[in-house]
């Protein structure tokens, strides 16, 4: 068995690995023409801020992949033949395969704006995005992000980090309006302001403005607005790589189009990842998902199903955690940013500190917890998902907070306070008591 995998990034090294343990004789090989070993991408923004080299982003020694009988390839795959089971090198001989894995990644999405092809406009996604940029940015003293989301705040953070004045764009009413209710949108705007971020709101990049040198300039805005500037970050979303895929006559939408096994249109080849579209997926859940973690779940399915164990992939709840500036921010479920019918939220947030908590429910009898999030607060994601698995109530969620908890020992702890506010919300119902965790001295004298 000859396994070639297309893309070092986290669904393929994971692919690999499990590959490795399921199937010891197998021969590995991954491609990748980014770089040569798996980097943690969720770092990058830490390389350009100066907290992390190079070195420090690589979550294996080099010697772990001769070590674990792993090929690695740096090298531009250039074309796949199905027929044939050849993957074509852009340096090396074509590689013959029994299994071919696409974990091709995602790239910036563009809009096709008038001048976005000047210099010192870029998105990203890569390590080769944060040399660039690295390059790019050494003499700038005013920067435009357009778009705002998880890329555009990581964007204006490694700007401010070089006192880069930022202004954003964001086309919303407030801060990720896809995404966000307004309350943590709030909290997200006021970490730009103390940041020195200024942001338009409901306002789109109209046009990059160049000079006589072909390097940018200035940007015009929907509202007709010129803002001088000399580097623009574009953070408007990803688009799944999908050109071998096209190449190879493989069905494709927005990506490549695979089944709940994660296998594409051809025989023995599948997709995963950023690049990956499923065809019919669950109720509530998108057809692509662009996430570290989802990559890993698909990369760890999809091996069992290429080991001869067909294995659907199965999400679960959803995950996703971040941070804006110094705030951390975590959602598990469904949080819509807007009010469903049937469906309700339970709002904390602190008077003074910056943390704050939504529990979103079924308004009807059950109350059945539908989703978390927070701000500030750090919570088990073992606990979280345990409980939307389970299909809680809000009430047993807050009654049973403390077991959330994943703050440091002797950070304040909000139960009592979050508890003691729904109880007032909701004087109708039973008061709740709040059943206390455990400290950490109090566990080590139990055991």
């Amino acid at each position: 068995m000859h396994l070639v995998i297309i893309g070092n990034g986290i669904a393929g090294v994971t692919c690999a690995q499990t590959v490795r343990r399921l199937r010891p004789d197998a021969r590995i090989t991954l491609v990748s023409a980014e770089t040569a070993h798996h980097i943690s991408r969720p770092a990058l923004m830490y390389l350009y801020m100066g907290h992390l080299r190079t070195i420090d982003i690589k979550p294996y020694e080099d010697w772990y992949w001769a070590e674990n009988r792993l090929e690695l390839v740096q090298d531009r795959a250039t074309h796949v033949d199905v027929l044939a089971q050849q993957v074509h090198l852009l340096r090396h001989p074509p590689l013959r395969y029994n299994s071919l894995l696409l974990a091709t990644g995602s790239g910036t999405q563009y809009y096709n704006w008038p001048g976005q092809h000047l210099s010192g406009v870029q998105g990203l996604v890569s390590l080769p995005d944060v040399e660039l940029m690295t390059r790019t940015t050494a003499k700038v003293r005013q920067a435009v992000v357009v778009g705002g989301g998880l890329i555009g705040i990581e964007l204006a953070e490694m700007l401010r980090s070089r006192g880069i004045a930022v202004t954003m764009l964001v086309r919303d009413a407030h801060y990720w309006g896809s995404v966000l209710p307004a309350e943590e949108a709030a909290m997200v705007h006021k970490q730009l302001q103390r940041h020195g971020v200024e942001v338009l709101y409901n306002t789109e990049l109209a046009e990059v403005l160049g000079d006589e040198a072909e390097q940018v300039r200035a940007v015009r805005t929907s509202t007709g607005a010129e803002l001088p500037c000399q580097w623009v970050g574009i953070a408007t979303g990803v688009q799944p790589k999908i050109e071998l895929a096209l190449g190879a006559g493989l069905a494709t939408e927005r990506g490549i189009l695979v089944d709940e096994l994660l296998q594409t249109s051809a025989a023995n080849v599948y997709a995963a990842g950023d690049c990956a579209q499923r065809r019919n997926p669950p109720a509530g859940e998108a057809a692509i998902e662009p996430l570290w973690y989802t990559g890993r779940m698909q990369g760890e399915t999809v091996a069992h199903t290429i080991c001869g164990q067909p294995t659907p992939y199965r999400r679960g709840p959803w995950f996703n955690s971040a941070k804006f500036f110094a705030l951390e921010y975590q959602v598990y479920g469904r949080v819509p940013p807007q009010p469903v019918p049937g469906e309700v939220s339970f709002w904390w947030q602190h008077a003074t500190a910056p943390c704050a908590l939504r529990l979103h429910y079924r308004l009807d009898a059950t109350q059945t917890l539908l989703g978390i999030s927070s701000m500030g607060l750090r919570l088990r994601h073992e606990t979280c998902d345990a409980w939307l698995r389970q299909g809680v109530s809000v009430r047993y969620v807050l009654e049973h907070l403390g077991q959330a908890n994943f703050d440091p020992e002797f950070y304040p702890e909000h139960e009592a306070a979050i508890v003691a506010a729904y109880n007032a919300r909701h004087p109708e119902q039973p008061p709740l008591r709040l059943r206390r965790r455990k400290g950490l001295l109090a566990r080590l004298l139990s055991v």
